[in-house]
């Protein structure tokens, strides 16, 4: 059989006698790998040092993945659902190591712009297209759990993290020579490791066939959601105010999240300035990565138990309530508190992530959840240069007029636990889908 034959939808349909819980592992090889966007912050430091480039010029290089994340997806959403997961986690796996491959040579050439193309660009389509794809295979295979199925998909970006920052230490360390700085060396290793094991995720997965249920499954029928042979077609889903109010609903509470998120390791070492080591501070990246993985797991399970809507309440509110708290925290000097707090933060960040495709599957049918949550996903797009510029930009503003760098932090955390007040309020103005734009059909 030939590559493209291979590649070809028709060729990823599952037998009779496949077991769905192969899926998941597959879904982890291409979530844990791209995950490694959330460590990216390790590399900053070095590359600041090295080659002299600002921090918030830095920034832009994980700002611009996540623009193009959120772009590939909205774009490639409707492609994945005619071509197949395989295909398209192919497509990722080429593009995400191919950026990494291309980001290595800006190190070495010392170009900036390279790093923007490689990693920003190019890296940023291959995490798009690699997220979306295992999630709405997920969901289609189980509709028993959809809330647990998008948390298993999920929680694999969560923590690429927990690999990827002590990896890229490790690798930078390893390779450091007074001629070398190891950051294009590790690069390199991670591109070639990463390509390989999403190769392989895209080659175990499988599509369930037409008609296929979990044995012995019964649709419970809820006002709260379309049944598994009611949709909304991905061409009338954003004609109506439940999109757009849960795109709301996902921008706000990434960007409260993701700022943090770049920067995780500079500002812990910046608020406990001589306490935290960059080490101690990799290892708060691979922390708060653990629990950003775990939270997708965990909290998208509860809201099959407690609905959608009742977990994003449970987000916002608290989300604001320890955002308040963290300036205390620093200025008190406590990293404990202060990593404690973060942690819960970040396992509700991820739980947003795991929670959204399953408030789409409830609100507009499964048929098209793919294609819809691609779509939905601009939103992180916008986030992706929201949170960094509010956390970058205040923090460079703040010390240029006096404030000291463990400071520098406070009034950003007040803002953003604003933000999550205004995301609030969008959840709670999200209800059913007007019956004009649902379609009830077994097979589209």
């Amino acid at each position: 059989m030939s590559l493209f034959a291979a590649l070809d939808k028709s060729h990823s349909i599952a037998s009779p006698q496949f077991n769905r819980w192969l899926i998941p592992p597959a879904a982890l090889a291409t979530h844990l790998c791209i995950g490694q966007a959330y460590a990216f912050s390790v590399f900053n430091a070095p590359l600041n040092k090295a080659l002299g480039w600002s921090i918030p010029d830095l920034g832009w290089i994980f700002s611009l993945a996540i623009v193009f994340l959120g772009l590939s997806a909205a774009f490639g959403g409707k492609w994945l659902e005619r071509v197949g997961p395989r295909a398209t986690m192919f497509t990722a796996a080429l593009c995400f190591g191919g950026g990494l491959l291309i980001s290595a040579l800006g190190v070495h050439l010392h170009q900036l712009w390279l790093l923007y193309l490689g990693y920003g660009v190019v890296g940023g389509v291959g995490l798009g297209l690699g997220y979306v794809s295992p999630v709405s295979t997920l969901i289609k295979w189980f509709p028993d759990r959809r809330g647990m199925a998008t948390g298993m998909a999920i929680m694999g970006f969560g923590g690429g993290a927990m690999i990827g920052a002590p990896l890229a230490v490790m690798l930078m360390d390893k390779f450091k020579s007074a001629d070398s700085s190891g950051i294009a060396e590790t690069f390199v290793v991670m591109g070639l490791v990463y390509t390989v094991s999403m190769l392989i995720g895209a080659f175990t997965v499988r599509l369930p066939a037409p008609g296929w249920k979990p044995a012995g499954f019964v649709e419970k029928e809820s006002s709260n959601k379309l049944s598994s042979e009611q949709f909304v077609h991905v061409d009338d889903a954003h004609k109506t105010p439940q999109f757009w109010l849960l795109w709301a609903v996902l921008c706000l509470n990434v960007t409260a999240g993701i700022g943090v998120l770049g920067q995780a390791s500079l500002m812990i070492q910046e608020v406990f300035k001589g306490s935290v080591t960059p080490a101690a501070a990799a290892g708060f990246v691979g922390l708060l990565s653990l629990f950003n993985m775990g939270g997708r797991f965990v909290w998208s399970s509860v809201s099959d138990l407690i609905g959608r809507r009742n977990t994003y309440l449970i987000f916002f509110l608290l989300g604001a309530v320890l955002y308040a708290l963290v300036p205390s925290a620093g200025a008190a000097g406590s990293v404990a508190l202060f990593v404690l707090l973060y942690a819960v933060i970040l396992s509700m960040y991820g739980g947003g992530f795991a929670t959204i495709p399953a408030y789409l599957s409830d609100v507009f049918g499964t048929r098209f959840v793919g294609a819809i949550h691609g779509r939905l996903l601009t939103a992180w797009s916008l986030a992706g240069v929201l949170g960094p510029v509010i956390v970058n930009y205040m923090r460079d503003y703040q010390i240029a007029h006096g404030v000291a760098k463990a400071s520098a932090y406070s009034s950003t955390m007040y803002v953003m636990a604003g933000l999550l007040i205004v995301g609030f309020i969008c959840n709670a103005l999200v209800k059913s889908t007007d019956a004009r734009f649902v379609t009830k059909e077994a097979f589209a």
